[in-house]
């Protein structure tokens, strides 16, 4: 997707990536926590746009966070350029071998159901709610990279663990001022266990990836990251798409665009920005796993919250309630938890270093 996986840090780049510099490293992880920042942010809000004005189509809206894959082919277009100029021996156009192919499949599939769930979890929800129960996905990573990549629990992680999830139980408990305008207390609770479920399924795709890198015997470049990315997409956009043949969401999208309150072209806008953000969302996702670790990523994920809780409150006047500024505490709690332990045991493990290098 080798005997059991050593552990390692959760910081630290996985052994089948392939050797570049340290400022390079550097560069590529920063450029792809800026891309999952941006599409961490940028997407929930504006698909949340699109529900707000009048959409309602499901299935087109999952079919969004995936259906900016072409985007993708100009940077693998100029990488192959690249490797092309650079080297004087025939060059493949594509670097992802057969196995890896089927693996990216196989997580496309996975990650175009976690778009439907986040979808439809959201068009009941307000985008601070659903945020905040995005949020407990790291708890999911990092069980599930504890389990499939023997990710190294603290105490500090498990405190973080513990948190998230208390601030998911007070959503739970504390409905009443937090739903849309209109909207039943069904539809409500169907919103909020599909938005869990979207959070634990990503959770566990999130590892799988790193499993996936761990386990291949090529060289993982960053071209290859950008081609599993692809296939991943097209195989998620894939399983959204017989989705929207089946409801009839191709069709409907005309009637849509004409009835949507900002206007027939700012509809299909926020469409194209909508996958835009998206693909920017994911393709952060598997850089910084590649760069790093899938529990960076979901890290990454959770401290977004409160610029997404911000936002919402700011554009679309969302409620803040009590209860909801608890949840967000917790979870800004346990983040912050998460990021001493790591600088604790970074700082250990520096000094570690040190003494050895000394003996030596």
């Amino acid at each position: 997707m080798e005997s059991p996986t050593p552990q390692h840090h959760p910081l630290t780049p996985t052994t089948t990536t392939a050797t570049t510099t340290n400022p390079l490293k550097k560069t590529l992880l920063i450029m792809n926590c800026l891309f999952l920042i941006l599409g961490n942010v940028g997407g929930p809000l504006l698909l949340r746009l699109y529900f707000n004005r009048g959409g309602s189509r499901k299935w087109l809206s999952s079919w969004l966070e995936t259906a900016g894959w072409p985007f993708l082919l100009l940077p693998l277009l100029l990488s192959y350029f690249h490797r092309r100029r650079h080297h004087h021996h025939p060059t493949q156009p594509f670097l992802i071998t057969p196995s890896l192919f089927l693996a990216s499949a196989a997580l496309g599939l996975l990650t175009g159901l976690d778009d439907f769930l986040y979808a439809y979890g959201l068009s009941y929800l307000p985008v601070s709610t659903s945020a905040l129960l995005i949020s407990t996905q790291l708890a999911f990573t990092a069980a599930f990279a504890f389990i499939i990549v023997r990710q190294r629990f603290t105490a500090y992680s498990l405190n973080a663990v513990a948190l998230l999830s208390v601030g998911a139980v007070v959503l739970a408990l504390h409905t009443s001022g937090d739903r849309p305008e209109g909207e039943s207390k069904r539809k409500y609770f169907v919103g909020f266990f599909l938005s869990l479920a979207a959070a634990a399924l990503y959770g566990f795709v999130l590892p799988m990836i790193e499993l996936t890198y761990r386990k291949t015997k090529t060289v993982v470049t960053y071209a290859l990251v950008m081609e599993m990315q692809m296939v991943m997409s097209f195989f998620a956009t894939a399983f959204c798409t017989v989705g929207m043949v089946v409801n009839k969401d191709f069709q409907a999208m005309a009637k849509e665009a004409k009835e949507y309150e900002l206007g027939e072209t700012k509809y299909y806008v926020v469409l194209v920005f909508c996958a835009i953000f998206w693909q920017l969302f994911f393709m952060g996702t598997v850089g910084a796993i590649s760069c790093s670790s899938s529990l960076l990523a979901g890290i990454i994920i959770a401290a977004m919250i409160p610029v997404t809780e911000s936002l919402a409150v700011l554009f679309f006047h969302e409620n803040f309630s009590g209860e909801k500024g608890i949840s967000l505490a917790l979870s800004l709690w346990g983040f912050a938890s998460y990021l001493y332990g790591e600088h604790k045991m970074e700082k250990k493990k520096r000094k570690k270093m040190m003494v050895m290098q000394e003996q030596c």
